[in-house]
């Protein structure tokens, strides 16, 4: 069963930016919030500096693949915002780098489920 829903609204990314918790990977970055409910809520921003729209969406794609895969092993109750770092060229996004960016991010959260 899915356990995730969108960020959508402007206040609700500031509100996880301003008041989370920032966790970072080389490609990515991470804002954790707990939200006290039983979902967890995702959301994906990618700078429009960075290239057009099309190279963004597919950035966003291969996060939001990357976070189904992963999600039934991590904790529910948090806001999650990633972030894709400036500093990094967005044609270097691929399938596998950003896998293992995602898990070592879970894992330095420590929002990884035990067993």
């Amino acid at each position: 069963m899915k356990k995730t829903k969108m960020l959508k609204k402007n206040y609700e990314f500031k509100n996880v930016l301003n008041r989370g918790k920032y966790y970072s990977g080389k490609y990515i970055a991470m804002f954790i919030r707990k939200n006290n409910k039983n979902i967890n809520f995702l959301g994906i921003a990618v700078s429009s500096k960075l290239g057009k729209a099309v190279k963004r969406n597919y950035v966003k794609r291969i996060i939001r693949e990357n976070y189904k895969k992963t999600e039934e092993h991590i904790k529910t109750g948090y806001d999650l915002v990633f972030i894709w770092k400036k500093q990094q060229e967005i044609g270097k996004a691929c399938y596998d780098y950003i896998k293992k960016d995602i898990q070592k991010v879970f894992r330095d959260a420590e929002l990884f489920l035990e067993g």
